[in-house]
């Protein structure tokens, strides 16, 4: 189970491990936190009282401080995982579901006549309708889109990273992601 940092605003920074939460909570940096206590971390007896130290870790921590946001300049990393989620696996061409094996990154303007390896310019597509496209543009190959492709915000890319994502976690990105984008079908 992974621990959603956020800057003290509230923007997501990372996901981190639980042990590495630890250590925000150990060094007084966490700033307040989101959701129900999700791990409880048990450390030695305190000499004097007797007691067993405990850190209870909540799903969602605001570190004090400032934080660099170089990232929300930028978008996001492109990577096929994140490409075909964005996507819901479903090829752009034919409309058809698929397993992600089946799948492959599309360039809409293609590669060998000057398209970008970008959000813009990438969709998922199944490798049938890939080959059947070449290195044409959609319309010389008569093939349309049935979806825009977009650059996912940082809070879709949060999600996108396929980490198995806490209830409290999910609602709390979700509540920044617009009703238009397909993470919400």
């Amino acid at each position: 189970m992974d621990v959603l940092q956020l800057d003290i605003s509230g923007r997501p920074q990372a996901w981190i491990t639980t042990k590495e939460a630890a250590v925000i909570y150990a060094s007084d940096g966490v700033a307040w936190t989101l959701g129900d206590p999700c791990h409880v971390l048990r450390g030695g007896l305190q000499r004097r009282t007797g007691m067993q130290s405990r850190i209870e870790v909540h799903p969602i921590i605001a570190v004090r401080g400032a934080v660099p946001s170089r990232a929300w300049r930028q978008a996001p990393a492109l990577s096929n995982p994140k490409l075909f989620a964005r996507d819901r696996y479903v090829c752009a061409y034919c409309g058809h579901s698929h397993h992600p094996d089946d799948l492959t990154r599309e360039h809409i303007i293609p590669s060998s006549r000057g398209g970008h390896d970008t959000w813009m310019n990438c969709i998922t597509a199944c490798k049938s309708c890939n080959g059947r496209k070449g290195n044409r543009m959609p319309e010389e190959a008569h093939m349309s889109l049935l979806y825009l492709p977009y650059v996912p915000s940082l809070h879709e890319d949060m999600i996108l990273r396929g980490r198995r994502i806490l209830a409290d976690q999910m609602e709390f990105l979700l509540a920044s992601v617009p009703r238009s984008s397909r993470l919400h079908a």
